[in-house]
């Protein structure tokens, strides 16, 4: 007779294998048409507001994988808030200004100078917009679930005009003035940078000592003496105009042959050898303060060189003594500033040298070093020349050098406000801990911001200039720009005259004739999206200023975190976020930045094509993602392993909950057996811990306790043994729907814990669950963790339980090598307890001999040949009895029931009530 029919195998629907890249796009556009979004916020409606504030990436191009990683994890937050007793709603971003935009159109071979300023932009915002259509639907295919439609985008008209009010408001309060200072130039994006917009890289530089001759050495120097610079920046010296002294520092005068020279006694042995000195006297020592306002002549221009003090001077490197060129470097300017000298800067915007710098006009600077080390060592003032590799300010846009240049530009004053961006960073949450010190530190030596640019796409820099050229940004004027551009645009600023754009009936004194111009400078892209705590947190109605988390890339404190923090406390005091959350890069498998040229890139939609967007995401939650990550088809392959153990899992459990209705079969707690009750204790410990993880941002702790349960708690245990009850027993025995109620609660909990992070294997997983209400998952709440009744006693007993069971498994294995059985179910074991307190344990346990998934185990005093383990010891024998050819397992009542020989008597009992039910 076939048995096969009598039991009760697992059935479900609910497919094996996951074929998520083409199963997804579908629910994508399900979640669409039932407008999830909304459900979820209309659900979660009156609860405390839950903001977690979207970094806007930049409009250009495909999402690359540190796109993908962080939007995946905003959504972990946002998904779990909102299931988490939260309403949280989530507001994404694009920044859409800025000079790659212009670069993109200047490959597509877009002309600007056959169009005005207004219809370029406009070009430029249409490009834009393209990418935010490009971006948004990559970003939906990674299950992101967001406002998509009404996004913040930096370059609409009520952005713009909060960005206004931003300027304005800081204006106000006298943060923002306008002054000849040098900053970052980027030759090659002919534009001023901010600090944020810089990233240093190896660069190959001529490194020169020269001699300054004495001119006018006072009382100090009988003037036939030389002071000696070094530099690595050979074109600036076209441009000196003095040289500091540390006024404490001694310095000596050395006598080398016929020649006399300057350098500090501190770096004397250094030059000395660098110089190749030999014979060497020192025959004069002074201390810095006393030579000032000595004066040098330049090497080869008719002009004085002033010998000033300066404490920026060290003795690290160099000479002790600092070539100093006002209008190329922050240093050089304030000691200039303090001796009134000119801030002479002889390069143009495009990196070429000027008139002011005779016999070297029209060169490019880095061009222009070789012909200046040459015109020094023709006059005999080149000391020595070599070349150094070292770290160097680059455009972290076009990826080249930049140079310190003076010129007249817009500056926001951290160092006005700073105490109190400093306070506010000490109240701000921090994962990881060490973001506190990073920007503490960063703002810390922070002078002033330059936040003009000189380019054409962006949000104008709304001042107005009088006839003389008095600034005019008043609190009349900053309105009527913001309105005008929440109305038209910023465009209008090209398009219309200044009279236009200003107040009906504005007069100046500064313009007795009633002529005005305007600012051509546009601001820093890093003032537009650092304005999103005024534009969208207070300019959006669902959410609020602070947001609850910032979570951007390690890169974004010197940017976003920085700028949004900046322009927080100068306009309201406070900083705009209450956590701020970074991670890091990702790599290659090798570790490797990914590059292009390398070959080395892994790209998200390569990943969702291939293996599915809930790979791509479990990967997120697996990794150490506030340290740098790495990804390869490898790490990917482990990854879905991993997915397949939780997708097994679930089947697995789906199929054996067939026929369980949770409002008919429920068996209530306390007629629970007691390996159940401490399933369910395990699952809230399970729940515990997922949800702190949760809280805590900590994701992959999520990932790796979930991944343990099921396959050490579920598959290796609870799922392994209970076949024998679920299969085998009739359908509506109290044992077997004792564990189908512990299997529904596991299914239940475990979907919605992986619901934030495999969002479509969990809603995937809902439509199977036997007797749910919810249309979905999202839909949900999270788990709570309650007690079970006598939860501690349960757990004290049956974690010892586990432990004998390792012992148990142990001896199996050693006896399976030895060929003394085949299949655990072959096996007669008789255990041997160390003490009497295990030996009353295992004997109360119920149906011992299914946990270890043995025919029969005995539970005695001492047992010859029995090997000794850690809690007991266990001879493993071969069970003398047949095997049932319906249960598998090996019993002395085979053969005793002589309508169903072939079974064990639990078995032909089972079977004779299955029949007498078919029967009726």
């Amino acid at each position: 007779m076939d048995y096969k029919q009598t039991l009760l195998m697992p059935q479900t629907e609910f497919p094996m294998r996951g074929n998520l890249p083409n199963k997804e796009p579908k629910m994508q556009e399900e979640w669409d048409q039932m407008n999830m979004y909304e459900k979820v916020q209309k659900r979660t409606e009156g609860r405390p507001l839950f903001v977690l504030h979207d970094g806007p990436p930049y409009a250009n191009g495909d999402i690359h994988m540190g796109h993908a990683m962080n939007k995946v994890l905003k959504d972990f937050i946002v998904r779990y808030k909102s299931m988490a007793g939260f309403h949280a709603p989530y507001v994404p971003g694009w920044d859409t200004h800025g000079l790659p935009i212009e670069s993109a159109l200047a490959k597509k071979k877009i002309d600007r100078k056959k169009m005005t300023v207004a219809e370029f932009r406009q070009k430029c915002a249409e490009y834009a917009l393209e990418q935010v259509d490009r971006q948004r639907t990559q970003f939906k295919q990674l299950g992101v679930r967001g406002d998509w439609e009404n996004p913040y985008i930096t370059l609409t008209k009520d952005y713009e005009a909060a960005q206004i009010k931003v300027f304005g408001e800081m204006a106000r309060k006298g943060y923002i003035y306008k002054g000849l200072k040098p900053v970052y130039w980027s030759p090659s994006s002919e534009s001023a940078l901010a600090e944020a917009e810089i990233e240093y890289q190896d660069k190959r530089s001529a490194s020169i000592y020269v001699a300054f001759q004495v001119k006018d050495g006072k009382a100090l120097l009988k003037g036939d003496e030389k002071f000696i610079i070094w530099t690595t920046t050979p074109w600036t010296i076209p441009a000196n105009l003095a040289i500091s002294l540390h006024p404490n520092l001694e310095y000596a005068v050395v006598k080398v042959n016929n020649d006399k020279f300057i350098v500090a006694n501190d770096m004397l042995e250094e030059v000395t050898t660098k110089l190749e000195w030999e014979n060497t006297e020192v025959v004069q020592t002074f201390k810095g303060q006393q030579a000032e306002n000595l004066v040098a002549q330049h090497p080869f221009y008719d002009r004085d060189s002033l010998i000033v003090l300066g404490e920026h001077v060290t003795t690290e490197s160099g000479t002790g003594l600092v070539h100093t060129a006002p209008g190329h470097g922050e240093d050089d300017f304030l000691v200039g500033k303090k001796y009134g000298l000119e801030v002479l800067c002889p390069v143009d915007e495009k990196g070429n040298f000027t008139e002011e710098a005779p016999g070297f006009e029209g060169l490019f600077y880095d061009k222009a070093n070789k012909e200046i080390t040459q015109k020094l060592e023709e006059v005999g003032a080149l000391l020595k020349l070599e070349f150094i590799t070292h770290s160097y300010p680059h455009d972290w846009r076009t990826k080249k050098p930049t140079i310190f240049r003076a010129t007249n530009q817009w500056f926001a004053s951290i160092k006005d406000f700073r105490d109190e961006i400093l306070e506010e960073i000490k109240q701000v949450q921090w994962y990881p801990g060490w973001g506190e010190t990073r920007l503490f530190n960063m703002v810390r030596d922070r002078e002033d911001w330059c936040i003009s640019r000189q380019r054409t796409w962006g949000v104008p820099i709304p001042v107005f200039y009088a006839e003389d050229r008095t600034p005019i940004i008043t609190e009349e004027t900053i309105n009527h720009v913001s309105d005008l551009f929440a109305e038209h645009g910023s465009n209008i600023w090209f398009e219309w005259d200044a009279k236009e754009l200003l107040p009906e009936g504005f007069t100046s004194e500064h313009s007795p004739n009633g002529q005005f111009t305007k600012e051509t400078d546009i601001m820093d892209v890093w003032f537009d999206s650092g304005s999103s705590h005024q534009g969208v947190l207070e300019g959006r109605p669902e959410l609020q200023r602070p947001a609850d988390v910032y979570l951007e890339g390690s890169d974004q404190y010197r940017g976003w975190f920085n700028s949004s923090l900046s322009t927080a406390v100068a306009v309201t005091g406070k900083a705009p976020y209450k956590t701020i959350i970074s991670h890091g890069f990702t790599l290659d498998g090798q570790g490797r930045k990914m590059s292009k040229s390398i070959g080395n890139t892994v790209v998200p939609s390569k990943i969702m094509k291939q293996y599915g967007a809930d790979i791509l995401r479990l990967w997120v939650a697996s990794v150490d993602y506030q340290a740098d990550v790495r990804i390869s088809d490898e790490i990917i392959k482990q990854t879905s392993e991993g997915y397949r153990k939780i997708r097994n899992t679930f089947r697995f459990m789906l199929g054996n909950l067939h026929g369980f209705d949770p409002s008919k079969h429920r068996v209530a707690e306390k007629d629970l057996q007691e390996v159940d009750k401490y399933m369910l204790v395990k699952l809230q410990d399970l729940i515990k811990k997922v949800r702190h993880a949760y809280d805590h941002y900590e994701f992959s702790t999520i990932y790796s306790n979930i991944h343990n349960f099921c396959s050490i708690d579920l598959s290796s245990f609870y799922l392994d043994f209970a076949k024998d009850i679920i299969y085998i027993e009739a359908e509506n025995s109290p044992r077997r729907r004792s564990i189908q109620t512990v299997y529904y609660d596991i299914v239940t909990a475990l979907v919605k814990m992986l619901s934030p992070i495999l969002t479509h294997t969990a809603e995937e997983v809902w439509a199977y669950i036997p007797g749910v209400e919810d249309e979905s998952v999202q839909l949900t709440d999270m788990p709570e963790a309650v007690e079970v009744e006598g939860q501690d006693e349960l757990k004290a007993k049956w974690d010892l339980f586990m432990e004998v069971r390792d012992d148990v498994l142990k001896a199996l294995e050693e006896a399976r090598t030895a060929k003394t059985i085949g299949k655990s179910l072959e096996a007669k074991i008789t255990i041997v307890p160390k003490s009497e307190q295990m030996k009353q344990l295992l004997e109360n346990v119920v149906d011992i001999h299914q946990l270890f998934i043995v025919s029969e185990a005995v539970i005695t005093n001492e047992a010859s040949g029995a090997n000794e383990y850690e809690h007991v010891s266990v001879l493993v024998e071969k069970h003398d009895g047949e095997r049932c050819e319906r249960c598998w397992v090996a019993s002395d009542t085979v053969g005793t029931d002589s309508e169903h020989p072939e079974l064990c008597d639990r078995c032909a009992s089972i079977v004779k009530e299955h029949y007498a039910h078919v029967a009726e």
